[in-house]
Formats: structure tokens, C-alpha cells, sequence
């Protein structure tokens, strides 16, 4: 690992070290001038706009080359698996290696995958095989990627401006997929390997702004001159962190719950509003205006947190989206469908501003890795699970009573975050004021003294919470 550039400053350490009179809270210049973020957000803008892209090709490609909606559907299949197999321990190297080595080289492997792609479509007669393998290959190298997402922008995001940076991301993502499926189309139609080389050059600019980032991204080096314990210790050290804090376990769990539910709701979504004589093109139509809510929650979000606090917004938005589901079930005709769920949307990219927001504020720098991906294996494994089963109670019960039922679930769930109040004590804690959580003892022996003495092996994360020590940099490496 690197150590830092002679006149590099931490992301982390910028806000504290401004000289600002006693009393008066800095004013942090925008994000939008903040040279690094500006970088990344671009080519992570870009990176998602290609996968949209290529999301829609391959399946078109593959309907194409082998007539089978089976092999259409394999194709996709396997990329998520590749993923979901590498991403936690793309979190643990993120704790371990230089991230900006992984960043780099997991995107350019991407690139490479991607360009194979368009090579071969590009020839005519692809191979299946090899299409399979290049998804499967691109899947392996996104989890990785994937897991030094997180620890990536904590380094070039001051913390005052965490949930600003998390909504801005969402946002971006949701307007790269209402723009990247149709210019898929219309790529795919103009040249069918035009959408895979879009994907490739957009993660080499992925690659080409890691190397531009000035600040260091990590992670610490160690001068303990301790061995390092090996890679699989370094994942159940995550596991012990996410344990010993209560809003963790609940939101973790809460949020893949969160998700199967969304997932069925997407696809009875579709369903009702052919049920409600929409043609594909309303579909499309109908499902932008849902996209367009979820910009829309993006841009409120930081600004509702800051006004009314996290708690409130969090409530708000969890039971704003559960009435959504039962409205679409009542509303007749799909323009109505289509504002209910940009109402829908709009209080549900929120939810995610809260909770991965406050993730990020709490969990070290050194254990953020792990734990964002542990966080994210966790809600695409169980994902699948919601469009199946979705489609199971459409068949046996109709598509209303089934979009009813879905509702009633997010309902529970709403409820449950009243029932776990003090599970999410922290949430009244404004964001810049979180404390981190201590390490767990086996990485820091000191941490133990700081555990809780009526509960031990655990940590309340409420605002009631003594500030804990987090341990001192032993010098920079990216």
C-alpha cells in the first residue's frame, strides 16, 4: 500500500481543521465544487448510465442470437450471481488493500469484459459460451467494485455532508436508468454492439477517475508491526461490528425485508397496469413517472433530515410508501397508478438516504468495507424472493389482492419501526455528530473497555452515548 502524497489531506480531517470562530458551524462549500467527489460522481453517473444500457442489450442480444427468452434470461442471471459471489469480499479487501488499486483494476476488468462483448457481437455469430462467461466475468469484477464503494466516498465527502452526497448518488442512478433504456434501445437498433462499448468506456472512466482522486482513499496502514489476521477473520471481525450495534442488526435486517417486498411490488406494478389497459409503451411511460418521483425524493431527502430530523422522515416515508401500494390496487386507470407511484417513490429513496446515510457515519473507516457489503449481499440475496413470490399470490388471488397484500406487509414494517424505537435511538442524532462505533476487541483490545458494562459485547448507538475513542491514524495509504 501507498502512503499519502506529499500535500494530500484527508476528506475526513478537511472540515475540522478550518479555522472558524468559537461557536459559529463551518460552512462547507458545495459539493458540486469539491473537485474529487465531482470526478467520482461523474463516472460512477456514467458507469450506471452504460449498465442500463447493457442491461437491456444482453437480453436483446441474446433473444437474437439463440431465439430463447431461457438464454435471455441466463445471461442476466449469471452477472447477478458473479456479483452476489464477490462482493463481501470485495468489502474485506477494501478493509486491507489499496482501494484505489481495487477500484481500478475490478473497472478496468469491466472495460475489458464489456469490450470483449462488443467485439465479438461486433464480428457477427457471437459465441453463447463466451457471452455467458464475459457476463459472468463482469459480474465477478462489479462485486468487487462494489465493495469499496462505500469506504471510497466516505474519504471524499466531508461527514457534515454525508446524507447531501447519498442522495445525490440515488438520484443520479435513478436518472441514469430513465435515460440508459431507451438510448439502450436505440443503440441496440443503430449497431447491436454500440450499448456493450458504451459499457466498456464508461467503466474506463471509472478507472481513469480513481487515478485522478487527490485525497487518499485507504485504508490505513498499520505500524503495529502485529501480523495481520487472514482474509476470512477480517469478514467475521465485520460480523462482530455489525452485532454489537443495535441499529445495525435492525436495519440491516429490516432493509432486505424492505427490499423482497419492493422487488414484488415492482413486478405487480407492470402487471396491474396492463390489467389496466396500458400498452407497453404506457408501461414505459408510466413506470418514468415513478422513476421521476425517486429523482424527486433524492433532492427532499437531505433537506426533509435536516428540517425535521431522520426519525420523522424515516416513519414518514415508510408508511407514505406503504399507502402507496394500497392505492395502486384502488386507482382505475395507469396515468393514476403512475402519479400514486411517483408519490411512492418519492418517499422511498429517503428511506435509503436515512439508513445508509447513518451507516456510513457509524461504522469506522477501517470496518466500512466490510460491513456496506455485508449490508448489500444481504438484500440481493433475498431480493429474488419478492418477484417470485409476487407472481405466485397474482396467479392465486388476482393482481389487486396481491398488490393488497404487498401493502399490508409494508405496513407491518412501518410498524415495526415504532416497535424498535430504541433500536434506532441514534437517528436522533444529527448525522455530523454521530459518533463511531468502537472496534470489536479482537481487532482493538482496547475497544473492550468501552463496551457497554450492563451489556456486554454490545454498544447502544443513541445520542446518550459517551464519544468513543476511534483509533489513531498510523499514516495514509491509497
Amino acid at each position: 500500500m501507498e502512503r499519502s502524497r506529499p500535500g494530500e489531506t484527508p476528506a475526513e480531517d478537511a472540515p475540522e481543521e478550518a479555522a472558524e470562530p468559537q461557536g459559529t458551524p463551518a460552512k462547507l462549500p458545495s459539493l458540486w465544487r469539491n473537485r474529487d467527489y465531482l470526478i467520482w460522481w461523474s463516472g460512477e453517473g456514467l458507469s450506471a448510465l452504460g449498465t442500463s444500457m447493457s442491461t437491456l442489450a444482453f437480453p436483446l442480444l441474446m433473444l437474437y442470437v439463440t431465439g430463447s427468452a431461457t438464454q435471455a434470461g441466463t445471461i442476466t442471471v449469471l452477472h447477478m450471481l458473479g456479483r452476489l459471489g464477490t462482493l463481501v469480499l470485495g468489502g474485506a479487501l477494501a478493509d486491507r488493500v489499496s482501494r484505489r488499486a481495487l477500484l481500478s483494476l475490478a473497472a478496468l476488468v469491466e472495460a475489458l469484459s464489456m469490450g470483449a462483448v462488443a467485439w465479438l457481437v461486433y464480428r457477427g455469430d457471437p459465441s453463447v459460451l463466451g457471452l455467458h462467461a464475459l457476463a459472468l466475468v463482469s459480474g465477478l469484477a462489479a462485486g468487487l467494485r462494489s465493495g469499496v464503494t462505500a469506504p471510497v466516498l466516505r474519504r471524499i465527502v466531508p461527514k457534515e455532508q454525508v446524507a447531501d452526497a447519498t442522495a445525490q448518488g440515488m438520484g443520479r442512478d435513478l436518472l441514469a436508468q430513465l435515460v440508459g433504456a431507451p438510448l439502450g434501445g436505440l443503440f441496440y437498433a443503430m449497431a447491436r454492439w454500440v450499448p456493450f462499448l458504451f459499457d466498456a468506456i464508461s467503466f474506463l472512466c471509472i478507472m481513469l477517475g480513481s487515478l485522478l482522486i487527490r485525497r487518499p482513499l485507504g485504508p490505513d496502514r498499520r505500524d503495529d508491526g502485529e501480523p495481520r489476521a487472514g482474509l476470512f477473520a477480517d469478514i467475521k471481525d465485520g460480523l462482530r461490528l455489525i452485532r454489537r450495534s443495535d441499529y445495525l442488526v435492525f436495519t440491516l435486517a429490516w432493509g432486505a425485508l424492505l427490499n423482497t417486498v419492493a422487488q414484488g411490488f415492482t413486478l405487480l406494478f407492470v402487471i396491474i397496469v396492463q390489467h389496466r389497459g396500458g400498452s407497453p409503451t404506457t408501461v414505459g411511460v408510466v413506470t418514468s413517472l415513478a422513476v421521476a418521483g425517486g429523482v424527486l425524493g433524492a433532492v427532499v431527502g437531505p433537506w426533509l433530515m435536516r428540517r425535521i430530523g431522520a426519525r420523522r422522515v424515516l416513519l414518514l416515508s415508510a408508511w407514505l410508501f406503504a399507502a402507496s401500494f394500497a392505492a395502486v390496487a384502488m386507482v382505475p386507470r395507469p396515468w393514476q397508478i403512475g402519479l400514486v407511484m411517483m408519490i411512492g417513490m418519492t418517499s422511498m429513496v429517503p428511506m435509503n438516504v436515512v439508513t445508509e446515510s447513518y451507516e456510513v457515519r457509524l461504522v469506522p473507516d477501517a470496518y466500512l468495507g466490510r460491513v456496506a457489503s455485508t449490508g448489500q449481499f444481504c438484500f440481493q440475496a433475498v431480493q429474488w424472493t419478492g418477484p417470485l413470490a409476487a407472481g405466485l399470490l397474482a396467479d392465486a388471488v388476482g393482481v389487486e389482492r396481491a398488490v393488497l397484500i404487498l401493502a399490508s406487509a409494508m405496513a407491518v414494517l412501518a410498524l415495526a419501526l415504532h416497535v424498535a424505537r430504541r433500536r434506532l435511538t441514534v437517528l436522533d442524532t444529527p448525522l455530523a455528530e454521530v459518533q463511531e462505533l468502537p472496534l470489536p476487541a479482537a481487532a482493538d483490545p482496547g475497544a473492550q473497555d468501552l463496551q457497554d458494562p450492563a451489556e456486554p459485547g454490545t454498544h447502544r448507538d443513541g445520542p446518550a452515548e459517551e464519544p468513543v475513542l476511534t483509533p489513531p491514524s498510523k499514516g495514509r495509504a491509497d
